[in-house]
C-alpha cells in the first residue's frame, strides 16, 4: 500500500467514525478495564484508530445496548470502493446493527463467550497462545501493563489478556499520544500473534450472527493496522 493510498483509506475511515467518536464518552468505549492517567487531544488520524479501538472493545467486552446500535447505523462510509475490505466491514456492521435486536445480540453473545461453563469463542490471548488460560503469555503482558503504568480497574474481573481490554489499552495509548513503536511493539508482543485467528473464528462461530459482522471488521482493522505501523518503520 502506497502512502497516498493509505492516508485515503484512513480518512474514509475517519469520516465513518466521526459520529461514533462524537459520542464515545456516553456508550463506555474506553477506561473499563484500566484506570487511565490524563488525556490530551491530538490529531484526528490517531483520534480515529484511538475510536476504532475503542468500539471493538466495546463491542467484546458486553453486548451493545441500544443507544449503541443506534450509534453503530451511522457507521456507514456510503459508497465503498471495491476491493476496500476495510470500509466494507464497516459498512456491513452497520447494517447488522440495523437488523438485530438488543435481546437477540444479548443471547448470542452470552452463547459466544459465556455459555455454560464456557463460551464458543473464548477470548483470551493465553488460551489461544498455549491452549490454557492464565499461562505465561498473561504474566509478560502483566509486565508490560506495568511497565506503561496501566492499572487494572478493580471491579474488572477478567485477565487483562481478554481481547476487549488488549483492545482498549491501544485506545488508551494512542488517545494519550504514546509513540508509534511503542504502540507497535505492544501489538507484536501481546495481539498480532492471535487476535487474526480470534476474529477469523468469531466471522465463523456457528452462534454468530450479529458477531460475524464484528469479527469481520475487527480482522479489517488489525490488518489495516499491521499495514499502519508498516508505513511507520
Amino acid at each position: 500500500m502506497s502512502t497516498s493510498e493509505e492516508n485515503n483509506k484512513m480518512t474514509a475511515q475517519a469520516l465513518a467514525l466521526e459520529e461514533f467518536d462524537q459520542q464515545k464518552d456516553q456508550v463506555g468505549t474506553v477506561d473499563v478495564f484500566f484506570d487511565a492517567p490524563g488525556k490530551e487531544a491530538h490529531d484526528e488520524e490517531q483520534i480515529y484508530r484511538a475510536s476504532a479501538y475503542g468500539l471493538i472493545a466495546a463491542l467484546l467486552r458486553s453486548a451493545p445496548d441500544q443507544d449503541m446500535l443506534e450509534r453503530l447505523t451511522g457507521l456507514s462510509p456510503g459508497v465503498v470502493p471495491e476491493g476496500d475490505e476495510l470500509l466494507l466491514a464497516m459498512s456491513t456492521l452497520a447494517l447488522s446493527a440495523k437488523l438485530h435486536t438488543t435481546a437477540s445480540i444479548d443471547d448470542e453473545y452470552h452463547d459466544l463467550f459465556i455459555g455454560l461453563g464456557k463460551g464458543e469463542i473464548v477470548p483470551y490471548g493465553s488460551w489461544y497462545l498455549t491452549g490454557f488460560m492464565m499461562e505465561k503469555p498473561l504474566s509478560d503482558l502483566r509486565d508490560d501493563l506495568a511497565r506503561l503504568g496501566y492499572v487494572r480497574n478493580t471491579s474488572v474481573v477478567e485477565p487483562e489478556d481478554h481481547v476487549a481490554a488488549l483492545c482498549e489499552v491501544i485506545s488508551l495509548m494512542i488517545t494519550e499520544g504514546v509513540d508509534l513503536s511503542t504502540q507497535r511493539n505492544f501489538s507484536q508482543s501481546h495481539m498480532t500473534e492471535w487476535m487474526g485467528r480470534f476474529f477469523a473464528d468469531l466471522s465463523e462461530a456457528k452462534s454468530a450472527i450479529f458477531y460475524k459482522s464484528v469479527g469481520r471488521f475487527g480482522a479489517a482493522f488489525m490488518a489495516f493496522e499491521n499495514e499502519y505501523f508498516s508505513m511507520q518503520t
